[in-house]
């Protein structure tokens, strides 16, 4: 499994931001193919430090998936749509080691 985080720093108009998310932004991820998931965590708690806006994670089955979602239309359009957003963002991907003992 493949997760994809991004991490959304505080957007100078947190409302301005939340609309266009909710509206264009997000049903435009769930359309990449072949996610296995799709989570948007709002105002999480910080441990320590100060905290994120929003924290998005999206997973994929294999590194081929991710890939090709990124490369596809569906993912030149969500790509392109992140200028829309008004909050400073980072991202990174990782794998997740299979749990499967066979």
């Amino acid at each position: 499994m493949v997760r994809f985080l991004i991490t959304y720093d505080t957007p100078v108009d947190p409302d301005a931001f939340v609309d266009p998310y909710d509206k264009v932004h997000a049903p435009l991820t769930c359309r990449l193919p072949d996610v296995v998931s799709y989570t948007v965590h709002r105002i999480p708690r910080a441990v320590r430090g100060q905290g994120y806006f929003q924290v998005v994670e999206v997973t994929w089955p294999s590194w081929e998936a991710v890939d090709a979602a990124f490369a596809s239309p569906e993912g030149r359009a969500t790509a392109a749509d992140m200028v829309n957003l008004d909050a400073p963002t980072r991202s990174c991907l990782y794998e997740i080691p299979s749990t499967d003992n066979t």
